[in-house]
């Protein structure tokens, strides 16, 4: 079984197999044209899918970090708000006559005449 077998019939050297020849050494020529332009195609493929998976990637990640930045924006800006309406709520305190007044007393001890101040230990300061 190892052997192969011999071909018992002999070829025929004629132009009509010289023509069959040539027409299937064309064929076998075409189909290598095939696949190698398969193989071309389909790793161009690969390529620009991969490109474009990878630019996907990229622009997802790029994404996410300016979500989170715009997020903590938002946080801070919201901070800085409140910040805002406390500072303006103290300016317009700090306009009133009598809340000067009642610091200058409860803080740093300013009297009228005749008027005497105590402080209590346990007492925050009213601003």
């Amino acid at each position: 079984m190892g052997r192969q077998k011999r071909q018992n019939v002999s070829r025929i050297n004629s132009s009509y197999m010289k023509q069959y020849d040539a027409h299937v050494e064309r064929q076998r020529k075409k189909k290598k044209r095939l696949h190698r332009r398969l193989a071309l195609f389909a790793i161009v493929v690969c390529i620009t899918f991969g490109s474009m998976i990878m630019y996907h990637v990229n622009q997802r990640s790029l994404y996410a970090q300016k979500a989170e930045a715009y997020q903590t924006m938002q946080e801070d800006y919201k901070a800085l708000q409140q910040n805002e309406e406390n500072l303006k709520e103290k300016v317009k305190l700090l306009k009133d006559k009598e809340y000067v007044l009642q610091i200058a007393k409860t803080n740093y001890f300013f009297t009228k005449e005749g008027e005497i101040v105590f402080k209590l230990p346990e007492e925050a300061p009213s601003y």
